[in-house]
C-alpha cells in the first residue's frame, strides 16, 4: 500500500490535486497496517483519538464535503454502516476497521468522478452555516480539494503519532514490512 505521487504524470490540475489527495489518504491507511480492530481502537497518546476513530472521521468528513459540493445531504457511504453522527470518532455497531476502509474507498472513488466530471475547479457551492464560516460564503472545488488535502494530511500526522505511540511503528517501516522488506 505505497502511495507514490507524481502530480506531473496526471497531466492537469484536477489529477494533480487528487493525486496529492490520495497521497495523504495513504498516510491514514498506513497507520492501520497489520493492526486488529482492537488495536486500531486503543487510544495510547494524551488525544481522545484512536486509529480507528481518525479513520471513520476522515471518512465522514469526505463524505460530507462531496455531499455538499454535489448539493445533496450527506448519507452512508457504499458499505457504510455508521448509525449516527454522534459515533463520529469511533467505530458502532458493526463496524469494522476493513469496512470503514471499504466505505472511504468508495467515497475517494465518488470525489474522483465528482471533480473529474466537473466542468471547471472554479464552479462553486455554499459553506454550510457555521460560526468557523462567513455567512452566505461560497467556495470553488478547488477550495474544496485543497480542503480535504489539508484535513488529510492534519490527520494523516494525527494517525502517525497514535501508531508510533501503540508499538512504534512508523510509516517508512510500515511500507518496509508490508514490502518484506527491513527497515532501520
Amino acid at each position: 500500500m505505497v502511495v507514490h505521487v507524481d502530480p506531473e504524470a496526471r497531466g492537469d490540475e484536477r489529477g494533480a490535486l487528487l493525486a496529492f489527495l490520495d497521497a495523504e489518504r495513504g498516510g491514514v491507511r498506513r497507520a492501520l497496517l497489520g493492526l486488529s480492530d482492537e488495536a486500531a481502537a486503543t487510544r495510547p497518546s494524551a488525544s481522545e483519538l484512536s486509529l480507528a476513530g481518525l479513520l471513520k472521521h476522515v471518512r465522514l468528513t469526505e463524505q460530507g464535503w462531496l455531499a455538499l459540493a454535489a448539493g445533496s445531504t450527506p448519507a452512508p457511504a457504499e458499505g457504510g454502516t455508521y448509525a449516527d453522527e454522534e459515533h463520529g470518532f469511533e467505530l458502532a455497531g458493526e463496524e469494522t476497521v476493513a469496512s470503514e476502509l471499504a466505505a472511504w474507498d468508495a467515497v475517494a472513488r465518488r470525489t474522483e468522478e465528482f471533480i473529474r466530471g466537473a466542468e471547471l475547479l472554479d464552479a462553486t457551492f455554499p459553506l454550510p452555516e457555521a460560526p468557523w464560516f462567513p455567512p452566505g460564503q461560497q467556495v470553488s472545488l478547488r477550495w474544496l480539494l485543497l480542503r480535504l488535502i489539508t484535513e488529510m494530511s492534519r490527520h494523516a500526522g494525527h494517525a502517525d503519532i497514535i501508531r508510533e505511540s501503540l508499538d512504534g511503528a512508523t510509516a517508512f517501516a510500515l511500507v518496509a514490512r508490508e514490502r518484506g522488506e527491513e527497515w532501520g
